[in-house]
């Protein structure tokens, strides 16, 4: 139960640095579109949004979820995620902007929000029964087992308890 659990605080730490590096691309580009190009919210949102996105599905499928499913359908998930988030965080952003609540904490507002319902959604629709599958977790795995077999041996307990 250890191993799962550590397993999973792992993969939430990972998230959350690789969710606090897209955030940076995020904010750094929505600044520049908004506050020196002087764009609309909405539009400096979407950009820097769609940046973000790439920039955090690529290394959390290859680092946090360890996924080697099929890239097509994986990216087409978060898609359909997206299909549903960016409708509804840009009409909140653009309402709480129009209300007057600086655009850099609309902003901030909507990543804590994409932050938890995205890390759910992969986790459980994206990447169900498909993490630890690529070259990176299966290498890990053989190290974590060859190190097991080597104490095992090295306590005799491989001739006791361990029949392969």
């Amino acid at each position: 139960m250890y191993n799962v659990n550590m397993k999973n605080f792992l993969q939430v730490v990972k998230f959350t640095l690789f969710s606090i590096s897209a955030g940076i691309i995020q904010i750094g580009t929505f600044s520049l579109f908004d506050y020196v190009f002087h764009w609309n919210y909405w539009v400096s949102y979407l950009i820097s949004l769609v940046l973000s996105v790439i920039w955090n599905f690529t290394f959390n499928r290859r680092y946090t979820f360890k996924s080697a499913n099929n890239i097509s359908l994986a990216m087409s998930l978060v898609f359909l995620y997206y299909l549903a988030f960016t409708p509804l965080s840009t009409w909140w952003g653009n309402a709480m902007e129009s209300a007057g609540v600086e655009d850099i904490l609309v902003t901030a507002f909507s990543m804590i929000i994409n932050f938890v319902t995205e890390f759910l959604f992969q986790k459980f629709v994206v990447y169900r029964h498909q993490e630890n599958t690529n070259n990176l977790a299966l290498n890990e795995d053989e190290k974590a087992f060859n190190l097991i077999l080597k104490v095992a041996k090295s306590e005799n307990l491989d001739k006791k308890f361990v029949r392969f």
